[in-house]
């Protein structure tokens, strides 16, 4: 069979595509992180628009989660054996279920968050972009072969899992400490969580990333008479100063694999208790996001922050009824040390390259992020990922929006690379 008979179906199935994007788009598959009930609704409604396709396995691992919808962070694989049966090698693709919080409802102008609307070519909505379009994708470029009754020479394997937006914990991570024997050596991976607009920019290199919570306490008191306490919300400015400037300046080398080429490190979150303009806050919490260039330890970082911390409890010391303040906690709320980069020689390179200058005649470039996604969990175990997709990057953004052209067109690629 041509494979142009595969990409022509694939075309055929685009309202079957939206259609499927805006039913899950509707369910607001959020964190228990974030005070809501995770991807169980989500899971479930994915496994009724496949229930009828004829994939060989669709299997489901329940992370436990307490703190979501009936206590699991679900993750479902489904598999299209490729032309050799269970022989056959093998590529996976994963999306993730999860999307991340609305953010500032006012902001959003063209539709509700979950409430998806189809406009102008675009799919607007909470996750449609990150991660719905490539999930969607991802189904109907197995979907086209089915129909057409038509094995590829590489068994698909399709994952959608939980918890990305917050550290995988109940994701990836999770499946490959609990069912290490899901993955082999020889699989191929494609990511489609990163790219964009054209679709010629293809991830094979992270950044560690290491996310910071710090907590000051000092002593609350009338805002008048700061003498008599220790205002908490002072050191902490003093802190982001200081250790935006130290660490800027003691990681400052750069790698122009990457964008950007260097390392950064953003305080992003913070805040105390105080109510009132009169009030000296007792207590306030900073969070810095940093993404660090793979040849620095994370742990240097680390010890950097430290000696900040202490350097400014030292500078600010007081004594106040016999205790010494202020006390500064360090909490790491994530770490995740950046593996070996995916060579550019690899398998996978080579058949998207190809995939993409033959389907859209356009030479792709390959390159490094801030990370994080699945694709570094896989470095990890010595397996070959890439990131690649065609993106806008509306993606954690008001009015979030997934083109319909680019989801079809990226289903196609995907089906090549099944296929070559």
């Amino acid at each position: 069979m041509n494979y142009g008979d595969v990409f022509a179906e694939v075309g055929r199935l685009e309202r079957s595509m939206v259609e499927t994007l805006v039913r899950l788009i509707r369910i607001p598959a959020i964190s228990p992180d974030y005070g809501y009930e995770g991807e169980y609704d989500k899971a479930k409604e994915l496994l009724k628009v496949i229930e009828k396709w004829p994939f060989d396995r669709v299997e489901r691992y329940d992370a436990p989660d307490d703190r979501a919808k009936n206590g699991v962070r679900p993750n479902v694989i489904a598999y299209y054996n490729g032309e050799r049966g269970e022989n056959s090698p093998r590529l996976w693709i994963l999306t993730h279920m999860d999307v991340v919080p609305p953010g500032d409802l006012e902001k959003w102008t063209i539709t509700e968050p979950f409430k998806p609307l189809v406009k102008d070519g675009r799919v607007y909505g909470r996750g449609s972009e990150d991660n719905g379009q490539s999930m969607v994708a991802s189904l109907y470029a197995v979907k086209a072969m089915m129909n057409l009754g038509l094995r590829p020479k590489r068994t698909v394997i399709l994952a959608f899992v939980s918890d990305e937006e917050t550290g995988s914990k109940y994701g990836i991570e999770w499946l490959m400490r609990e069912h290490p024997e899901l993955f082999r050596k020889g699989d191929l991976v494609l990511v489609p969580d990163g790219g964009n607009e054209d679709g010629t920019f293809v991830e094979i290199a992270e950044k560690s990333i290491l996310w910071l919570r710090l907590k000051v306490i000092g002593k609350q008191g009338h805002a008048s008479m700061p003498e008599l306490g220790l205002n908490a919300h002072r050191v902490a400015t003093e802190l982001v100063y200081r250790l935006d400037g130290t660490l800027h300046e003691r990681f400052s080398e750069k790698d122009e694999l990457f964008e950007p080429p260097e390392s950064t490190f953003e305080p992003t979150m913070g805040g105390n208790p105080a109510d009132s303009p009169n009030i000296l806050p007792g207590e306030h919490s900073v969070t810095f996001d940093c993404r660090v260039l793979p040849r620095y330890d994370l742990d240097d970082v680390l010890k950097e922050v430290r000696g900040v911390v202490e350097a400014v409890k030292t500078e600010y010391r007081k004594e106040i009824n016999g205790k010494v303040l202020p006390e500064v906690g360090l909490e790491v709320l994530q770490r995740l040390d950046a593996p070996e980069p995916t060579s550019p020689d690899s398998e996978i390179v080579r058949l998207l390259r190809r995939a993409i200058k033959e389907l859209r005649g356009l030479d792709v470039k390959v390159g490094g992020i801030g990370g994080g996604t699945f694709a570094a969990y896989f470095r990890r175990l010595g397996i070959p990922a890439v990131v690649w997709a065609t993106l806008d990057e509306t993606a954690h953004q008001p009015n979030e929006y997934a083109v319909i052209r680019n989801m079809v067109e990226d289903a196609k690629v995907m089906a090549a690379l099944a296929l070559l």
